[in-house]
């Protein structure tokens, strides 16, 4: 079989975890998949963006692990989460494992850029209790900058998750000198409060935590001396976002 290319039965994985708070409602199994299209300038994972790295895994193994923690999970009040690198570049897969866990009586989220939405078939969405969708910018030519792709995609497959009833959490990471510019800021806030399924705005302060593992890699991080956003800037972000009637954390 091609490594590129698994079927539905099998993907590339980088990792798990468990997580509580972050990735969704209660404690989550957090299946981490590889390979990602874009190449964020603060990604914390750069480790995940290539799927050769990442190691051949069937469905099977992955909801034998997630088995494990089922009782834990259902008291916990989580669930699964799938995240990468980006999950949609492994649309068959990824859509395998939403519906079994879905079978299984867990709370399902993804956790994608939304660049690949078209890969998202109707019936994976249907899988899908919770989209976390991570909009870098709102502005097009900062977003190209900041990930080497076009927005376009992302907000389409945000108006096709409104269309068809999809519960959303928007993932915003603040980034001083990109994402901060208060006109971009209240661009997406308006565009997010024309939808009617964003649950909340997730304002998150960029951080550097990953820095470590691009050393390792032996690749530069372009990101390495920008401050981290301090509080004040945050919580002017997250009001601005308020503003339009969202709810921002």
């Amino acid at each position: 079989m091609n490594v590129t290319t698994p079927s539905a039965a099998t993907g590339r994985v980088h990792s798990w975890d468990l997580s509580t708070g972050v990735d969704g409602p209660g404690t989550r199994f957090v299946l981490f998949v590889s390979g990602c299209p874009l190449r964020c300038l603060y990604c914390a994972n750069p480790d995940t963006w290539h799927m050769r790295d990442g190691r051949e895994t069937s469905v099977d193994e992955v909801m034998a692990e997630i088995h494990t923690y089922r009782g834990f999970l259902t008291t916990a009040g989580g669930g699964v989460t799938i995240t990468g690198g980006e999950p949609l570049l492994q649309p068959a897969f990824t859509g395998s494992l939403l519906h079994r866990c879905k079978e299984a009586g867990l709370h399902t989220a993804l956790d994608t850029s939304g660049f690949l939405g078209a890969r998202a078939s109707d019936e994976l969405l249907a899988d899908t209790d919770l989209v976390l969708l991570d909009i870098k910018s709102f502005d097009a030519t900062t977003y190209r900058r900041l990930t080497g792709a076009r927005l376009a995609p992302t907000l389409s497959f945000a108006t096709r998750l409104d269309r068809l009833g999809v519960p959303v959490h928007i993932r915003y990471v603040l980034v001083p000198g990109w994402t901060e510019d208060p006109s971009a800021v209240d661009g997406l806030g308006a565009f997010l409060a024309g939808l009617t399924n964003v649950d909340r705005v997730d304002v998150l302060p960029f951080h550097k935590l990953g820095a470590h593992k691009y050393d390792a890699l032996g690749i530069d991080f372009p990101l390495r001396d920008t401050p981290v956003p301090d509080p004040e800037l945050t919580e002017r972000v997250r009001e601005q976002f308020r503003e339009h009637g969202l709810r921002a954390l």
